[in-house]
């Protein structure tokens, strides 16, 4: 889903970072996988065309650059895109900056040049800029640390080439040269001073992770809907030839096909926001419960929504299935699933073996229909929040139109996922236009 691209001078300590990047992301986040590259490629033939040119200096700066940017659309197109839209991370060492510093801030291509000779390639969400003092650099080349297969002379060439380097990423990424189009949508953070110990580092690269994922940015190279329904695929995928989802001591079990019950979607969610306003405002409910007021909230849905496409799961589990769109802490999920389990019911947990360390959650069968019409209507929750604020006293009826009006691109995504989810009904086909999905809402699957 995200691109986050790692740069530096040489000898700044990309890789240590690469690598510390991409456990942090494993670690903390719900991607659907972390992929680690670098540019240019080894293992492919432009990419060592790419490092031939450097590495002779025959090619001359023009078709040097030609090679880096063929590799790196190739790179792009052939590799990266199709994890994004996956739902995967990429962190590559070194990307399109590196070309646009070495051979159009210090080279002698210029950078508008350079950027729109690498304008199609795909455009890093986050740059994360590793610096360090010359001097340090230097010294971890000469002792070796920096672990390169090409000989030394090939990217750096004298203390002075270095500083001309260093001072070319001040430039570029501390904004003092303009960034150019298409590449300065994305966000760059640094410099990351690369001076004290691998732990400190680590804090630091952390720290701006966090900071960066935490706010949910869109995207650049992929659609939010297109990876939300990549991973809705695959858990449906998962659940695939079960007509029905164990819930243990509930009955009737849960349905993946007549998961409505014969309901209305509209009222189902009148009676389930209802709920959980009244679970959260209880007389006895704890005085620091930390719940969202808003049953129509991100975490809400997400983690109900996602329930309702399992059978028992544990935690980290639930996290995978979050996926990146719909990414909740760890520790709010845990929160979240102890108040839905002790405040309103939605949930059982419980522990599957005797002794068993971890606990097992399930939504319970009479909230399925509510988690999957929030799955299903994704796209429209801020919308359909909004209009309730606004009318308080109007029928959840007229809920779905109303946002349709505000949001009307809506409509193709909430009919993508039902095409997946089914309508609810086993027989009764899902709506396939905007008339039919206000129908669905306001009658049931019939």
């Amino acid at each position: 889903m995200y691109l986050i691209t790692v740069e530096g001078g040489d000898g700044s300590g990309k890789g240590l970072a690469t690598k510390m990047i991409a456990e942090i992301l494993q670690q903390e986040f719900t991607f659907s996988g972390v992929d680690v590259t670098a540019e240019p490629r080894r293992d492919a033939e432009l990419g060592l065309l790419a490092v031939e040119a450097v590495r002779t200096g025959d090619a001359g700066p023009t078709r040097e650059a030609v090679y880096f940017a063929a590799d790196r659309m190739d790179h792009s197109h052939t590799w990266i895109r199709p994890r994004l839209g996956q739902g995967r991370v990429i962190v590559s060492e070194r990307n399109v900056h590196s070309s646009l510093v070495y051979q159009g801030v210090v080279g002698d291509l210029g950078i508008e040049e350079v950027a729109r000779m690498n304008a199609a390639a795909m455009i890093p969400d986050l740059c994360i800029w590793v610096d360090c003092d010359p001097g340090a650099a230097l010294r971890r080349i000469e002792q070796d640390t920096l672990r390169i297969t090409l000989d030394k002379s090939e990217y750096f060439e004298t203390d002075e080439y270095q500083k001309k380097i260093r001072q070319g990423y001040h430039d570029l990424l501390g904004g003092t040269v303009p960034m150019p189009s298409p590449f300065n949508r994305g966000r760059v953070v640094g410099p990351i001073v690369n001076d004290s110990t691998k732990g400190e580092l680590r804090k630091k690269l952390q720290l701006e992770i966090r900071r960066f994922l935490h706010e949910r940015p869109k995207p650049l190279n992929v659609s939010t809907e297109e990876v939300d329904l990549h991973m809705l695929g695959r858990a449906l995928v998962s659940q695939r030839g079960q007509t029905t989802l164990d819930v243990v001591e509930s009955r009737p079990p849960r349905s993946n096909l007549d998961w409505l019950d014969s309901r209305k979607p509209w009222e189902i969610v009148r009676d389930s926001t209802k709920i959980y306003v009244d679970a959260i405002q209880a007389s006895d409910a704890p005085s620091r419960l930390d719940a969202p007021a808003d049953p129509l909230s991100h975490p809400v849905l997400a983690i109900v929504g996602t329930l309702s496409l399992l059978p028992s799961v544990e935690i980290h589990e639930l996290r995978t299935w979050l996926g990146p769109v719909r990414m909740v802490t760890e520790r709010h999920t845990r929160r979240m699933v102890k108040i839905f389990h002790e405040q309103s019911g939605w949930v059982r947990v419980y522990r599957s073996l005797v002794g068993s360390d971890a606990s097992r959650s399930e939504l319970r069968s009479d909230w399925q229909a509510f988690g999957r019409i929030g799955i299903a209507l994704w796209p429209l929750k801020e919308a359909l929040s909004e209009w309730r604020k606004s009318h308080p006293g109007s029928s959840w009826k007229h809920a779905l139109s109303a946002s349709l009006s505000s949001e009307p691109n809506a409509a193709e995504s909430c009919l993508s996922r039902l095409a997946l989810l089914g309508s609810g009904k086993a027989e009764v086909p899902p709506p396939s236009n905007r008339e039919e999905l206000i129908a669905w809402w306001q009658n049931g699957a019939v």
